[in-house]
């Protein structure tokens, strides 16, 4: 299948990367989301984006340009899907919600439409029945996109086998390194190791052994890293690390997902809200003096 428009369900931080970096690499582009300043916030995340990549000199002024003249956004679910080879959706972590987007995506797209889903931590059977289309339902999970390029391939039981060597080499399209997930995991390969991780210093923090600071600066001394585990919370967004949390049954996850409640309730979501655990665009774990 020769792919040539993607549309991206969902305007958020993930999402509008997974939409640059598919416009960056020739595509084009829809993205899809039911409130206009999801879709504003998406434009400002890209051009941002475009900003530092023409900083490093990744990318020309004029590739930029042409980059998002193929990037279009709207409010309108049958403008979305139009002629779209592929969907990839990225919306809340809610398995209710996501079961209503594709049930309602699977009934107007395309028939030729594959289907993915960028779920963090849920698993492609738990709504590829809704799409009705299952064998045409596979997760195709994104990291950061332009700093961590991983790509998680994931089907379910029903998901047809020829998909795999079709979304390995689109992967590969959009600059990442594809890996497969033989069998449907909570979390992938890296989100369960990082789940081990943010699990153990959550523990930390709830039963007041460290501070945030400290649990930080051991993480990140140990192991020469740039950020701690609760630094890479922000960078997640605490509203996904909490919709993960709290669905664990353990006394430990649910600990950790009330002290994650009580951030988003002050609207602190992380780096995309300007606060989480530190304050941006200049946290303390950035500042050469935080590891003296």
């Amino acid at each position: 299948m020769n792919i040539k428009k993607i549309c991206i369900l969902g305007a958020g931080t993930l999402g509008s990367r997974v939409a640059l970096q598919s416009a960056i690499s020739g595509y084009f582009v829809s993205v899809y989301d039911i409130k206009q300043e999801s879709l504003d916030f998406s434009l400002n995340t890209m051009q941002k984006i475009l900003h530092q990549l023409k900083k490093s000199n990744d990318i020309s002024e004029d590739q930029a340009i042409a980059a998002l003249a193929r990037v279009s956004f709207t409010l309108n679910p049958l403008e979305a899907v139009e002629d779209a080879d592929l969907i990839n959706e990225s919306v809340t972590e809610d398995p209710e919600l996501k079961k209503k987007v594709w049930k309602q995506f699977g009934e107007i797209a395309p028939v030729k439409t594959i289907f993915t889903t960028n779920t963090s931590y849920l698993l492609p059977s738990m709504f590829a029945k809704e799409s009705g289309r299952p064998a045409r339902f596979c997760a195709f999970h994104f990291h950061d996109v332009f700093y961590s390029r991983i790509v998680d391939i994931m089907p379910h039981p029903g998901t047809d086998p020829d998909l795999i060597p079709l979304l390995e080499t689109l992967g590969r399209k959009l600059n990442q390194v594809p890996v497969l997930v033989k069998k449907e995991n909570p979390g992938y390969i890296f989100n369960t190791m990082l789940m081990a991780l943010i699990g153990a210093a959550g523990k930390l923090k709830t039963r007041d052994v460290a501070e945030i600071e400290d649990i930080d600066k051991s993480w990140m001394v140990n192991f020469h890293m740039p950020m701690g585990p609760f630094g890479i919370l922000d960078s997640i967004g605490l509203e996904t690390a909490w919709h993960v949390t709290h669905n664990m049954p353990d006394a430990a996850s649910q600990a950790f997902a009330k002290l994650l409640k009580t951030y988003i309730d002050q609207g602190k979501l992380g780096e995309k809200t300007g606060e989480g655990f530190y304050t941006y665009p200049n946290p303390k774990y950035r500042d050469p003096r935080f590891l003296i």
